[in-house]
């Protein structure tokens, strides 16, 4: 699975209704997309959650690359570069996929957490124990999914996670859900992933 998320900062003073009202007005368009375990629609405004800007970061799942490379590819991608200029696409590998006890409920805020792993680091030790962190906050009350990706290049893991209500604090980057499309969610391979 591929994990991959990109982030369109905005000035301080923009209207974010605006980015609400895009989301919407088109996020029913990935509802059905082949290949896309879940987009989480995400947005963070200036001076709420501690955020110190206002942003458009939404976070993608997929199951397969082939659905990663249309969308990347494809109309949707392009039209939101026409209109915000094309911005860098993070990508990571995913090490472990879990659902929460919330799984059923439609998710209300994110959290995203970045991580470093050092250079001296036993890797398959290293591994087991990020895998083992998407655990542990899928078992959190709220919690309605949870997984740890790493991109191999720069040797930086991300924690992501969705929740019922409010996202508890002090744990990472706090983000609001304005929509989730899910068309193969139930095919994301939960636990480890090799």
């Amino acid at each position: 699975m591929h994990a991959m998320q990109y982030e369109i900062t905005l000035p301080a003073d923009y209207d974010m209704g605006i980015i609400r009202h895009r989301v919407e007005s088109k996020g029913h368009l990935l509802d059905d997309f082949p290949g896309l375990g879940f987009k989480a629609y995400l947005m963070r405004e200036r001076g709420r959650d501690d955020s110190p800007v206002n942003q458009y970061a939404p976070f993608y799942l997929w199951n397969t690359a082939e659905g990663m490379n249309s969308f990347l590819w494809g109309p949707g991608f392009q039209g939101l570069s026409e209109d915000f200029g094309r911005p860098v696409v993070e990508h990571w590998t995913t090490l472990a996929y879990e659902e929460g006890p919330a799984s059923g409920a439609v998710p209300r805020a994110a959290i995203r957490r970045r991580q470093r792993i050092p250079a001296p680091t036993h890797l398959p030790e290293a591994a087991a124990e990020l895998a083992a962190e998407a655990g542990r906050l899928a078992r959190a009350d709220g919690a309605v999914c949870a997984l740890t990706a790493v991109d191999p290049r720069t040797w930086e893991a991300v924690h992501f996670s969705l929740w019922e209500s409010e996202a508890p604090q002090g744990v990472g980057e706090v983000f609001q859900v304005l929509h989730v499309s899910a068309p193969e969610r139930e095919k994301l391979r939960r636990g480890r992933q090799w």
